[in-house]
Parts: C-alpha cells; structure tokens; sequence
C-alpha cells in the first residue's frame, strides 16, 4: 500500500489465486539472434490502434505509453494510421472489432482461430511486412475487450512496470534498450470467471486516507483500484460498502465498471 497504509492496520483480501499460467518471458534486455528491437536508444517506438477502440482498451494503451516512458524515458506516440511514419510499432486491437487486427487476421500474419470466440484471451506476437513501409511490429490481439487490455498489462509487465507500482510503491528499473523475443506469448482462456478484489474493513484506515488523497472512495479512488484488478488479470470486485453505495456516491464511478 502507499505510506500511510503500509503503517495502518487495514486488510484487504485478495482473492487473485492466478490460475491461468503466466505467459514466458519475451522482452530481454540484450539484443539476441532471436529478437527485434523494440526500443533502442536512437530508434523510435510508436503504438497503433484504431481510432474507434473501445476507450477502456485505449484508456490501458494511455498507461502503456506512460509505462514506456517511466522505463525508457520516451513516450511513444500513439497512432491510427500507418501512412507518413515509420520505426517499430505495436499493434493493439480485439479481433472482430478493430479492422486492423481483421486485416491482418485475414492476410494470415495471425492466427485468427486461436482468438476468435475465446474468453478474455490475448496473444502478443512479432509480424513480418504488417504495412507498406513496415518489416516488422509487434502485435497485441485480444479475443474480447479484457483479453485486448490484459494483452497491454502483460507487456507493461513485462517490460518491467509492476501492477503494485501505485499501492506498493513498487520501483521501475531505468533501460534503455527493450527487445522482443520472436515468438507467439499468451495466458490462455481464465480458469476461473471471476477474479478480484473484496476490500474488507474500508473504514477508518482506507476510508480515512482515500478522503485525504482523493477527497473520498470514489471514482479517482476506483480507477486507481480498477487499473490494479486489469493489471493483475483480474474482472471483478466486490466495493467498500460501509455506508456507501458505489453508483450513488459518484456517478463517474459507473463508467469504470463497464
């Protein structure tokens, strides 16, 4: 937890037993035989999703362009069409929704039949020739729109921004060269359907620093909350309700429940 919690007595449970085996690592920090660059220190690194993504996947690809930066020192500009640029891209979409991922699923640059109908599965994998101009980029593909953002977090994580880098305080390791190891990485489908958060005995020790942070537990509250449970993979949560009521208390809460 942030300061003030690590010092209090407040407990909350976890009920994230990952299930679901983590997908092997495929970013290294030094260049290989098997790897492309995806950030080196002269080289330029762009993020690619259709304009009319669904906005809780591009609320995530905003965290990813801030997570590079807190390990590279650059952002990467995120945009929707490949014309007049050029450096590494990664390319972010859920098939059946983002006509790029459609395109490239049917040019067969990705397997289609290992996401299409899968329950909040992603896959992350390195493409050849994804447009004219393009030898290579980087693609995140997601089965549903929670497969799409757990595809982004797994590459936040794996580049080497902690889900608990907020409530742990958890370090992010400067560097300045990232390489994708070749390769086709996923999760698989969840074992279990719900997996969350039951924040237990809200009151005074969460309560009383939520109102000193965020002026109460609400919606700048839950989106820090809600980024943690999409980071670990998770999709459900059960709220503070000590005489509160979640919808009620903060209307903007809703949106990030969707």
């Amino acid at each position: 937890m942030k300061t003030i919690l690590k010092r209090s007595s407040l407990l909350i449970t976890l009920v994230f037993t990952i299930i679901v085996k983590a997908a092997d690592p495929f970013i290294s920090f030094v260049k290989t035989e098997n790897s492309v660059v995806l950030k080196e220190h002269n080289s330029s690194l762009m993020l690619f999703s259709d304009s009319d993504s669904d906005k809780g996947i591009l609320r995530a690809v905003a965290n990813l362009q801030s997570d590079f930066q807190k390990v590279t020192g650059v952002q990467p500009n995120l945009i929707s069409q490949s014309s007049g640029v050029n450096g590494m891209l990664i390319i972010i979409g859920e098939a059946g929704k983002s006509k790029t991922i459609d395109a490239l699923i049917k040019a067969k640059k990705i397997d289609g039949n290992s996401i299409k109908g899968k329950n909040e599965k992603y896959i992350i994998q390195n493409i050849s020739n994804p447009f004219p101009g393009f030898s290579e980029a980087i693609v995140i593909a997601g089965s549903d729109k929670r497969g799409t953002i757990y595809g982004i977090y797994e590459m936040s994580q794996q580049i080497g921004v902690s889900p608990w880098y907020y409530w742990a305080d958890v370090p992010v390791e400067k560097k300045e060269n990232l390489y994708f190891k070749k390769g086709i990485y996923t999760d698989g489908e969840p074992a279990v359907e719900y997996r969350g958060i039951f924040l237990n005995d809200e009151e005074p020790s969460l309560g009383g620093w939520a109102r000193a942070t965020f002026g109460g537990i609400n919606s700048k509250f839950y989106e820090k909350v809600f980024e943690l449970i999409l980071r670990m993979k998770g999709n459900y949560i059960w709220p503070a309700m000590w005489g509160k009521a979640f919808y009620d208390d903060d209307a903007l809460s809703e949106p990030f429940s969707e």
